[in-house]
């Protein structure tokens, strides 16, 4: 008799340039009509190393296998989410909230009082997962996303300590992570 598998669990480390490829393979399976390209996968991260740096990308690995990434930028006292995404595999399992969550940590130590990021509409399970974090709508950018002219919906989380529906909140402060 055989023991049963224990499901391994993603580990979250820093994206680096080797990941690229695999990060691109997720990219065009997930986004197909928008998928970054190699070359802006590279410039951001040429901008997530050194004192000067204003980004942190993540990616999320299974075995060899990367299962997830997500990235955000910081300029002044403001973050930006740039991108999250997880294998459709792993969807529901609860990958999403620990790639955001390492993010809003990023956001904490670049000193941003507020953490933005833009979603599709029609994506009402990614709209959800940021609502939990303490995000709010605040706008729309209309036919952000090409092809398709797909409006954004703009989301806003404040950051600074003792403002916004996330202060304190235990889902952005003390989530673990393997990062």
């Amino acid at each position: 008799m055989t023991a049963p598998v224990t499901p391994v669990t993603p580990v979250l480390r820093e994206m680096r340039w080797w990941d690229i490829d695999s990060v691109l393979g997720l990219e065009k399976d997930l986004f197909p009509e928008d998928a970054w390209s190699r070359g802006m996968f590279w410039s951001e991260l040429a901008h997530s190393r050194g004192p000067e740096a204003t980004r942190r990308y993540v990616v999320a690995v299974e075995g060899e296998r990367v299962v997830g990434y997500a990235g955000l930028a910081a300029q002044g006292d403001l973050g930006d989410i740039q991108t999250i995404a997880v294998a459709r595999e792993h969807w529901s399992t609860g990958l999403g909230g620990r790639l955001l969550t390492e993010l809003l940590r990023a956001a904490t130590a670049f000193e941003c009082a507020e953490v933005m990021l833009e979603c599709r509409v029609d994506n009402v399970r990614a709209q959800r997962l940021y609502e939990r974090f303490g995000f709010e709508p605040i706008g729309f950018r209309r036919g952000y996303y090409q092809p398709g002219n797909v409006d954004a919906l703009v989301m806003r989380l404040t950051t600074a300590p003792g403002s916004g529906p996330a202060a304190g909140s235990p889902s952005v402060q003390g989530t673990e992570s393997n990062g």
